[in-house]
């Protein structure tokens, strides 16, 4: 029978869950992203690059491509001239808000 407990000395932390997760909200902007998209709902490219101070187009741009192909955020095209696209998050990025609002509370408890 395998001991049930688990020592991180022994994990191979590239298998772990928390390297997984780590995985997909890394990045400079990820996760600002995703609570912008959870504080405001629905946000156009336009709206997300001015609630993100600094975020480059590119940066923008590559970031929300990894966060949709990753199935946290849904990207909705609208058929119409000028083009319309809208960002919100999947039920899969929706499940990740307790998770970052448990580090935005660590942050202010914590903050020096």
């Amino acid at each position: 029978m395998e001991n049930p407990k688990r020592c991180i000395a022994s994990e191979k932390l590239c298998d772990t869950g928390f390297s997984y997760t780590l995985s997909l909200i890394s990045g400079k902007y990820k996760m600002t992203i995703l609570y912008t998209l959870m504080e405001f709902t629905v946000v156009r490219y336009n709206e997300l690059q001015r609630y993100i101070k600094g975020i480059s187009y590119k940066t923008l741009s590559l970031s929300l491509k990894e966060l949709e192909s990753d199935g946290l955020i849904i990207r909705k095209e609208y058929p119409q001239i000028p083009p319309k696209v809208e960002y919100s998050l999947s039920e899969r990025g929706k499940s990740l808000m307790p998770i970052l609002d448990g580090m935005c509370e660590w942050g202010y408890k914590n903050r020096i």
